[in-house]
């Protein structure tokens, strides 16, 4: 046999095209010709897949070879390739017994024969599925394909157990479904560690439960850090369809997918001197994805949030609303989803303590106001809640309650979303403006109050929608359809400080 095809998956985003990797060998002198619009690295694979064949005890044929990756306008980069090549080789030599149709091959190899693992794995055993094909992985990258391709993943170790596998002299067997955690085996921080800050604590339920945006203010110390990293405990496990676009996220970016937690949201905490591209994503073709793609489906959480760069402020407008990236490059874009939940905390002031009951502020009205001012109209215009989270006093630290624990508060979220689940196939940070007129019916007596409030604070069409949905989400928590006049005023009180303009200039 001197023609012979074996499949493989390109990586581009979050996506895996396929790759018809085609191999003829032909009379003439020793070659080995790549085309395809094969990368250095693909182009390399010349000397990886030679020496592997000849260290895994085959022959490397003596003639014309050329391998052909269809499409040939796709850019194919990474050792992702050398298997299937390899296995391309083998077949139009004649030295595999079997059939290699309806497999794929993904992997790279070692001078040795050995099988090294190549990472994004995910969407190539996904798209594998979808096409009816089974996929051999490398053992490393074995666990990440069987989420989506339990029974159709194939882990190899060397070269030559590929082969030993469809002579039958020796199976590999398919990896099978892997074990996953829940999130009480997790040991998530609990809510019930933060005293008193029942304002706050009420602003953070409101926000897991309608997936809301959350501004917290206040003295340093006070607990906003404290209460962002509880927000987590707080939400319910992703359906398989939004864990799976997460983890597809995390896998193409290298970081690699905890398998025991893959269904849980995610909680990103980057500091604040990231750049840009770090933030929303970037570098060379293809653009790798930013904190906001990894934070998908979960939770995004912007510590000391004045002090980031201006430019990557006003980079978080567009994802916050249309909740993707697209990275655009001369060679070509990839979008990435970027439906993520944002938790921001800041001082009032460049010292902390404007405001402050027990320390003088140092700061004039002109650095409050400059400090203040790096948050723009637009960005604050994102957020559906903002509060303080103010200095206890002495004796309501020591003298607090008992306060409530994640669990208790975990279990009002849950029924919330399912509610609104059932109502309209989403959380409520999903819904669009058409959906809020729809479903988010007002009492009478809240219809009044609403035109109150905006003639009084004088609200944009998104704040209007913005307070919506934080009304909605408040219902939702009491069980009711109707939003009546005490869930709009609980989301105003919620509101108040953005829809003033108190949270971007000196007050």
């Amino acid at each position: 046999m001197t023609l012979a095809i074996a499949w493989a998956r390109a990586a581009v985003g979050i996506t895996a095209p396929e790759v018809r990797v085609e191999v003829h060998i032909a009379m003439g002198l020793p070659s080995l010709a790549l085309v395809g619009l094969p990368r250095t690295e693909v182009r390399e694979a010349r000397a990886r897949v030679y020496s592997a064949i000849t260290n895994s005890g085959f022959l490397f044929p003596s003639g014309r070879i050329t391998v052909n990756m269809a499409p040939a306008d796709l850019p194919k980069g990474g050792g992702r390739f050398d298997l299937a090549i390899a296995m391309g080789i083998l077949a139009a030599s004649g030295q595999v017994n079997g059939d290699i149709e309806h497999l794929e091959f993904v992997g790279e190899l070692t001078l040795g024969g050995e099988i090294r693992s190549v990472g994004a794995v995910l969407t190539a055993a996904y798209a594998a599925r979808e096409a009816a094909r089974e996929i051999v992985v490398p053992v490393a990258d074995s666990q990440e394909a069987a989420l989506v391709h339990p029974f159709g993943t194939y882990p190899a170790t060397r070269l030559c157990d590929i082969l030993e596998h469809l002579s039958g002299r020796a199976i590999l067997a398919p990896t099978g479904a892997g074990k996953t955690l829940s999130s009480a085996a997790l040991d998530l921080p609990d809510l019930a560690a933060i005293r008193g800050q029942s304002a706050p604590r009420r602003a953070l339920e409101v926000a897991a439960a309608g997936g809301l945006n959350l501004l917290l203010s206040g003295p340093p110390g006070t607990g906003k850090s404290m209460l962002a990293e509880r927000l987590p405990g707080l939400l319910p496990d992703l359906s398989e369809e939004h864990a799976l676009e997460a983890a597809a996220v995390r896998s193409v970016s290298g970081e690699g997918l905890d398998i025991s937690s893959w269904r849980r949201p995610q909680m990103r905490a980057p500091h604040h001197s990231l750049s840009t591209p770090a933030l929303i994503g970037g570098g060379a073709h293809p653009p790798a994805p930013g904190e906001v793609s990894l934070a998908h489906r979960g939770v995004l959480f912007l510590d000391e949030l004045p002090e980031l760069p201006r430019t990557a402020l006003e980079a978080l407008r567009e994802p916050l609303e249309v909740r993707r990236v697209t990275l655009s490059r001369a060679k070509g874009s990839v979008t990435y989803p970027a439906a993520f939940q944002l938790i921001a905390a800041m001082n009032p002031c460049p010292c902390g303590h404007y405001g402050d009951p027990t320390r003088q502020c140092r700061c004039s009205a002109e650095q409050v106001q400059r400090y203040r001012s790096k948050l723009s109209g637009p960005l604050l215009d994102r957020f559906d809640i903002a509060v303080e989270v103010p200095r206890l006093a002495p004796h309501e630290l020591v003298q607090a309650p008992v306060a409530e624990s994640s669990s208790s508060v975990a279990s009002r979220v849950a029924k919330a979303r399912e509610l609104a689940i059932a109502r309209c196939g989403g959380i409520v940070a999903d819904l669009d403006g058409e959906q809020l007129n729809h479903y988010c019916h007002l009492a009478k007596d809240a219809s009044e109050l609403l035109e109150q409030a905006i003639d009084t604070l004088g609200l944009s069409p998104r704040g209007l929608n913005r307070l919506l949905k934080v009304a909605r989400t408040i219902a939702d928590l009491g069980g009711s359809q109707d939003i009546d006049a005490a869930h709009l005023a609980e989301a105003i009180n919620l509101r108040r400080g953005l829809d003033s303009g108190k949270w971007s200039t000196c007050s």
